[in-house]
C-alpha cells in the first residue's frame, strides 16, 4: 500500500517480535491451528484457525499488555498501571500485571457487560465503572494516570503492544509453513501490524489480509487519506474491533505492510459467529470471527492456496450471543418471521398452523394484532417466527401460505 504519515513514529522490526516471543514464553499460550472442511470447500483451499479465543483470557490482548508492562522500568511499575476497556484489553492488562506483580487499574464503561467485569476483577485488577462510552471512559484513565503517576496501557498504539501481538505471526508460519493468506480482524491495527511485521519480514510472498467492520471501518478512509482519519459513530456488534480512528504506531505499519484491508456487514458477522460454533464448535465473539466473515463474503478472493484466519477473541456477552445467533440465523434462512392476515373466527389460527406444519416449518412464536385500525372488522393479524431450514426452505414455506390463499404482508 506505501502509505506514509507526515510525522516520524516508532518502528517496530523482527527482533521486537522475536524478543517479545522469548519474552511470552510460559506465559501465554501456543494457540491451537483448527482446519475448516466447510470453509475449504467454499473457497477451493486450506482453511484454518489460529484459535486466539483460547488463549489465556480468551483473546490475544494478553500477549501484547504483557510485554508492554514487563518492559516498564521498576519505578513505573511501582506507580502502578492503568487502562481502559470494554473487554479484552482490559482481562490482559489486568492478568499481565497480576503476573507480574504491578498494581492496575483498569476503568469501564457503565455498560460494560457484567462477565467482563467480573473476570477482570478476578484477574486482580480494581475495576472503576465511569462513562457511557469508551472514549469517556478513557478520558477517565488517562486523568488517572495524570494525576497519580500511574503508567497508561494503551489499547495498541504501542511499539510493545505491537510487538507483542505480533508473535501470533510467527506461531502461524511454525504452525503452517505452507500458508498463502493469512487474515487479521482490524481495530485499532495492534494486532494486524504485529502479525504483518513478523510475516512479511520472513515470508514477504505471503498476502496479510486485514478485516473491519463495515459500520467501523475508520482504515479505508485513513489509508486513502495518507493519514489516520477518525469515522463519527461507529457502530457494529463487533466491540472488539469498534474504533473509530487508527492508532499513529499501527497506521503506519498496515499502509505499508498489508496487502488489503476488506469491510464485512453486519448480517457476515452474525452468520460467522453461527459458522463457528455449529461447524468448529468455537464460541467466538463478533470481532474475532470477522475474518471468517470475510471467507463467507468473497470466498473467490482466497483460493490461491492455504489460508489462515485469525480467530482474535472468545468473550462474548451470553446475552448478546443469544440476539446474535438470532440474527445469524436469520441470515443464513434458519430463521424466518412474518405477518399476515386470517380471519377473526374459531379455527383460522389453526388451518394456519396446520398449513406450515405440511412444510416441516417449526414454530417458534405466534402473536395476534386485533386493534390496527388497518385491519378489517372480521380480520386479524398474525405475527409468526419460524425456524427453517435454509434459504429454499424459507421460499417454500411463502409459496405454500400464497397458494393456500393466504396474504403474507411483510
Amino acid at each position: 500500500m506505501n502509505y506514509r504519515l507526515p510525522q516520524p513514529v516508532p518502528q517496530v522490526i523482527l527482533d521486537d517480535v522475536r524478543g517479545a516471543q522469548k519474552m511470552l514464553s510460559g506465559v501465554s499460550r501456543v494457540t491451537p491451528m483448527e482446519g475448516s472442511r466447510h470453509l475449504s470447500a467454499l473457497t477451493g483451499s486450506p482453511v484454518h484457525f489460529k484459535c486466539e479465543n483460547l488463549q489465556r483470557t480468551g483473546s490475544f490482548k494478553l500477549r501484547g499488555a504483557y510485554v508492554r508492562i514487563a518492559g516498564l522500568r521498576p519505578e513505573q511499575r511501582a506507580a502502578g498501571v492503568v487502562a481502559a476497556s470494554a473487554g479484552n484489553h482490559a482481562q490482559g492488562v489486568a492478568l499481565a500485571s497480576s503476573l507480574l506483580g504491578v498494581r492496575s487499574t483498569v476503568f469501564m464503561p457503565v455498560g460494560a457487560p457484567l462477565p467482563k467485569v467480573a473476570a477482570t476483577q478476578e484477574y486482580g485488577a480494581d475495576v472503576r465503572m465511569h462513562g457511557q462510552v469508551v472514549d469517556e471512559t478513557l478520558a477517565a484513565a488517562q486523568e488517572y494516570a495524570d494525576r497519580t503517576g500511574a503508567v497508561f496501557i494503551h489499547p495498541f498504539d504501542h511499539r510493545d503492544i505491537i510487538a507483542g501481538q505480533g508473535t501470533v505471526g510467527l506461531e502461524i508460519l511454525e504452525q503452517c509453513p505452507e500458508v498463502r493468506t493469512i487474515l487479521v480482524g482490524v481495530g485499532g491495527g495492534g494486532l494486524a501490524a504485529g502479525v504483518a511485521v513478523a510475516v512479511k519480514a520472513l515470508r514477504p510472498d505471503v498476502r496479510v489480509v486485514g478485516v473491519q467492520a463495515a459500520g467501523a471501518a475508520a482504515y479505508p478512509p485513513s489509508l486513502k487519506a495518507g493519514h489516520p482519519v477518525s469515522i463519527d459513530d461507529p457502530n457494529t456488534m463487533a466491540d472488539g474491533i469498534k474504533v473509530g480512528r487508527p492508532g499513529d504506531v499501527p497506521f503506519r505499519i498496515i499502509g505499508e505492510l498489508l496487502d488489503d484491508v476488506r469491510t464485512v456487514s453486519e448480517d457476515a458477522l452474525s452468520s460467522a459467529l453461527l459458522l463457528c460454533l455449529e461447524r468448529a464448535k468455537l464460541v467466538v465473539e463478533p470481532a474475532g470471527c470477522s475474518t471468517v466473515a470475510a471467507l463467507l463474503s468473497e470466498p473467490e478472493l482466497y483460493g490461491a492456496g492455504p489460508v489462515v484466519a485469525v480467530l482474535s477473541g472468545g468473550n462474548v456477552d451470553p446475552l448478546l450471543l443469544q440476539r446474535i445467533l438470532r440474527h445469524g440465523m436469520a441470515a443464513a434462512g434458519r430463521y424466518l418471521s412474518l405477518r399476515l392476515r386470517v380471519a377473526d373466527r374459531p379455527g383460522a389460527l389453526a388451518g394456519l398452523l396446520a398449513v406450515l406444519s405440511v412444510v416441516d416449518a417449526n414454530v417458534q412464536d405466534v402473536s395476534h394484532v386485533r386493534t390496527d385500525p388497518r385491519l378489517g372488522l372480521t380480520e386479524v393479524e398474525v405475527e409468526l417466527h419460524l425456524e427453517t431450514k435454509g434459504p429454499e426452505h424459507c421460499a417454500e414455506v411463502a409459496r405454500t401460505l400464497h397458494g393456500a390463499g393466504y396474504k403474507v404482508m411483510g
